[in-house]
């Protein structure tokens, strides 16, 4: 398993992205637990949303929306080009 994780933001906008290769690790396990329990479940014939404003990016699948969320997705999709 590869686990990526990047940083931006901050008083200095400095990006930080580092990744662990999980295949030969002793600690194999523990990581792939952690990286388990972080993620939400995948949803069954569900969507994932993709919303991208400026250069902000939120990635969502359809439970974890919320009603602002749910409103600017049917609104956009509704009467975007």
């Amino acid at each position: 398993m590869l686990i990526t994780v990047t940083r931006s933001g901050g008083l200095t906008g400095v990006k930080k992205a580092r990744e662990v290769d999980t295949s030969a690790r002793a600690d194999a396990a523990r990581w792939e637990g952690l990286a388990r329990r972080v993620l939400p479940p995948p949803v069954a014939d569900g969507f994932h949303y993709r919303i991208t404003v400026d250069d902000q990016v939120l990635e969502v699948d359809e439970t974890g929306l919320t009603g602002d969320q749910r409103e600017l997705i049917r609104g956009v999709l509704s009467e975007g080009a």
